[in-house]
């Protein structure tokens, strides 16, 4: 199993898009800016779309891609992600105002997108030994990471996520869990603004992983614009013993 990093930064900038990995060239988990850096072919691929949350960071993708997909398709897109999620893209983007409504183009029994609720916890089968796992993370709107389990091993996904116990006590569960993709948007000083933004800074990771009894590869995601520098030099100190990178655009992450 291989995943490319498509987008991995908490901002746009030169160089910078936000968060989208791309699963086999099949299979999207998140549809930040970073969508926009596949060709039409290779959207023209994606048969299925995980969401984590409804920030427009992790979403605005696929409004672009639905439209660019447009009569090009034949079999919908099944966009999986929780209730909450899915009712607020109905709500605040696919509605006629923001977007089109590409759940209902070009008709309602074949769409161009198709919404699949997922349920916490409970695999989904993704087919040649892949399984998807959903879970529930703590953010400032209803949110949630996955599990994914292939044949070389388990990769999980938090998206975006702050400090609470229920993350690790899923974690812990897992069977194996060989590879970590987990957020750190701020640096420490920003200690206040990641509390309410519902954000890690490198020391309060550092303190929530001693609550892992796996030891994971660490992949570092999200990091705002500007503080990259300054949130690599405190990991130095706070994840010090752990094996980690900081995540850029166009990175692969595979599970052999």
């Amino acid at each position: 199993m291989r995943i490319k990093i498509l987008g991995c930064s908490g901002g746009v900038g030169p160089g910078l898009r936000t968060t989208s990995l791309l699963l086999d060239e099949e299979i999207l988990i998140d549809a930040g800016t970073g969508v926009g850096d596949l060709t039409l072919t290779q959207q023209q691929r994606i048969r299925r779309v995980f969401l984590t949350h409804c920030h427009l960071d992790h979403v605005c993708g696929l409004a672009f891609m639905a439209d660019n997909l447009f009569d090009r398709i034949e079999q919908p897109i099944v966009v999986h992600a929780s209730r909450d999620t899915l009712q607020a893209l109905r709500e605040h983007i696919f509605n006629w105002r923001i977007w089109p409504d590409f759940s209902t183009l070009p008709d309602e029994s074949t769409p161009l997108l198709r919404w699949r609720e997922v349920a916490m916890e409970e695999r989904i089968d993704l087919g040649e030994g892949r399984t998807v796992i959903p879970f529930r993370v703590l953010h400032t709107v209803p949110a949630n990471g996955y599990a994914i389990e292939a044949r070389g091993g388990t990769f999980a996904f938090t998206g975006d996520t702050y400090a609470d116990d229920a993350l690790w006590v899923f974690l812990n569960r897992l069977p194996r869990l060989d590879k970590l993709m987990i957020e750190i948007a701020f640096p420490d000083q920003e200690a206040a603004l990641s509390h309410a933004s519902k954000h890690f800074t490198p020391e309060l990771l550092g303190v929530e992983l001693r609550k892992l009894v796996h030891r994971p590869k660490l992949y570092l995601t999200h990091h705002k614009p500007g503080t990259e520098a300054q949130i690599e030099r405190e990991c130095r100190r706070a994840l010090r013993g752990w094996e980690y990178v900081h995540l850029k655009r166009g990175d692969s992450i595979a599970l052999n």
